[in-house]
C-alpha cells in the first residue's frame, strides 16, 4: 500500500510541475502582449469545456477540463485579405473556407481596437511575444537543473563498496548468478561488505574507485593489504585479485568491439566488487552545460522524429523494446515519475532530484518543440513575422511599396495538417506507454 501511494504521489508532483510549466509557458507570451499593447481576451490553462474562470479588467483567465496545455488569446492574429481591406466572404472549399473563417474570426475579434490588434504591432515586437513563452521554459529548465545538479549534486562513483560478488563468472558467462562450484570471488573471500569505504590499498591511500580498480587490474595473484572503514572503525583485510576474462572498456566504460563486431576481452585482474554511487554537488557553471546537452539531445530526437515513431510502433505492435531514449508522452512522464518515487533503493534526495530532473528535461523538451518553425507552434508564428520583416526591408531598400503584412491565415491548412499529425504522434505515444512502456530501471 506505502509503494502504490508513493506512485501516486510521484504522479501528482510530476503533474503539478506540468501545469506550473504550462502556466508559465503562457504567462511568457501575456506578458510582453500586455506589455506592448496587445489586447489579451483569454489566459488559459488547459482545453476544452471551461472548469473555472474569473475576468480581471480585460482578460478571462480561467482552467480547462483537459489539461494538456494552454492558450493566450490575442485579438488580430491574421490581417484582412489584402492591404487594409477586408476578407471575402465567398470562398469556396474546404481549405479555402478555413482560411477565410480564421481571417473572419480575426476581425471580429478586434472590434474597435484595430491598433491594439497582434498583426498591426512591429515585427520585433510580434517575435518577442511568440518567443516568450518558450523562453519561460529554458528559464525554468535552467532552475530545475540547478536545483539538481547544485543543490543535490549529480551521481558519480565514490569510494565506498555498493556489491560485493559471491562468485566468479567470466565477461562471456552468460548466467548471472552462482551455482554450486563457482568459485568464491576474492572480494567475499576477504570478508569484505557492501558498505564499506575504501581507505587503502596495497599501502596506497585511495581517493577514486578508478584508482582501486587499476590496481587490482595490475595485481592477479597478488595478496594485497587492504584497510576499509566499517561503522566509524578501520579494519585490516587482505585481498588476492583473481585473474579472469573482463571485457575492454574505452574511456566512456562502453565495451570496446573488435574488426569482427564482437566484444573485446582481456584477461587482468579481478576481485568482484562494485562501487556505490553518491550525490556529489556541482558547480553553478555546470548548469548551461547541462541544459546544453539536453537541448542537443532533445533537437536530435526532434530532428529523426519520423524513425523513432517508427521505432515506438514497432515496439507498441510487435516485439520490439521500446528505446530508453526515445519519446514518451505525458503518460509516460507519470509513469516514470511514479516509478521513481515508489523506488525502495535509492533515497529521499535522490528521488527528488530525479523528478525535478525529469521536470527539466520535460520544460527542454517544451522549449525545442514549440521552436519548431510549423503553425501552430510559437516557432510557425516566429517564422511568420521574420519572413513580412525581410518583405518590408527589401522593399524600403529599393523603393517599393510596403507589401504589408503577411496573410498568416493561409497557413490554415499547415496548421490543420500539423494538429492532426501531433494528435496521431500523442495517441501513438500514450497507446506505447500503456502497452510497452520504458523499462528505465530494468
Amino acid at each position: 500500500m506505502e509503494t502504490v501511494l508513493q506512485f501516486i504521489l510521484g504522479v501528482l508532483i510530476v503533474a503539478v510541475g506540468v501545469a506550473i510549466s504550462i502556466g508559465l509557458h503562457e504567462v511568457g507570451h501575456l506578458v510582453p502582449a500586455k506589455l506592448f499593447g496587445i489586447k489579451v481576451t483569454q489566459y488559459m490553462i488547459g482545453f476544452g469545456p471551461t472548469v473555472f474562470s474569473r475576468r480581471r479588467g480585460e482578460t478571462e483567465y480561467g482552467l480547462k477540463a483537459i489539461p494538456l496545455g494552454g492558450y493566450v488569446s490575442m485579438i488580430g492574429m491574421f490581417p484582412p485579405r489584402g492591404a487594409g481591406g477586408k476578407a471575402r466572404a465567398n470562398s469556396t472549399g474546404f481549405f479555402q473556407s478555413m482560411v477565410q473563417d480564421a481571417r473572419d474570426q480575426s476581425q471580429e475579434s478586434i472590434g474597435d481596437d484595430d491598433d491594439r490588434a497582434f498583426y498591426r504591432k512591429p515585427v520585433w515586437q510580434r517575435i518577442i511575444v511568440m518567443l516568450g513563452g518558450p523562453f519561460m521554459n529554458l528559464v525554468l529548465a535552467v532552475v530545475f537543473f540547478s536545483i539538481v545538479i547544485v543543490g543535490f549534486g549529480t551521481l558519480q562513483t565514490s569510494t565506498t563498496v555498493g556489491s560485493v560478488s559471491a562468485c566468479v563468472l567470466p565477461a562471456t558467462s552468460d548466467r548471472q548468478s552462482c551455482e554450486a562450484g563457482d568459485q568464491e570471488s576474492p572480494g567475499a573471500a576477504a570478508g569484505l561488505k557492501p558498505g564499506d569505504k575504501l581507505v587503502s590499498l596495497d599501502g596506497v591511500a585511495i581517493t577514486s574507485w578508478a584508482q582501486s580498480t587499476d590496481i587490482i587490474r595490475e595485481s592477479s595473484g597478488e595478496a594485497l593489504p587492504l584497510v576499509v572503514e566499517r561503522d566509524g572503525e578501520q579494519v585490516a583485510l587482505t585481498v588476492t585479485p583473481l585473474l579472469t576474462e573482463r571485457y575492454v572498456t574505452d574511456d566512456k566504460g562502453e565495451v570496446v568491439k573488435n574488426a569482427d563486431g564482437s566484444s573485446k576481452t582481456q584477461e587482468v585482474g579481478f576481485v568482484g566488487i562494485g562501487a556505490a554511487q553518491e550525490l556529489v554537488p556541482q558547480p553553478i557553471t555546470a548548469v548551461l552545460p547541462m541544459v546544453g546537452e539536453n537541448i542537443a539531445g532533445t533537437a536530435g530526437i526532434v530532428l529523426n522524429l519520423p524513425q523513432r515513431l517508427y521505432d515506438v510502433a514497432q515496439a507498441a505492435f510487435g516485439s520490439e523494446e521500446r528505446d530508453i531514449n526515445g519519446p514518451i508522452s505525458v503518460v509516460g512522464v507519470g509513469r516514470v515519475a511514479g516509478e521513481i518515487a515508489s523506488l525502495d533503493s535509492i533515497s529521499i534526495e535522490s528521488k527528488a532530484a530525479s523528478l525535478l530532473g525529469l521536470l527539466g528535461s520535460l520544460n527542454i523538451a517544451l522549449f525545442v518543440i514549440n521552436l519548431v518553425p510549423l503553425t501552430p507552434l510559437d516557432g510557425g508564428h516566429v517564422v511568420s513575422a521574420l519572413w513580412e520583416g525581410i518583405r518590408r526591408f527589401f522593399a524600403k531598400l529599393f523603393g517599393r511599396r510596403d507589401p504589408g503584412p503577411v496573410d498568416a491565415a493561409k497557413l490554415m491548412p499547415l496548421t490543420f495538417a500539423v494538429v492532426i499529425l501531433f494528435g496521431g504522434m500523442t495517441a501513438l505515444l500514450v497507446y506505447a506507454d500503456i502497452v510497452k512502456p520504458v523499462n528505465i530501471f530494468g
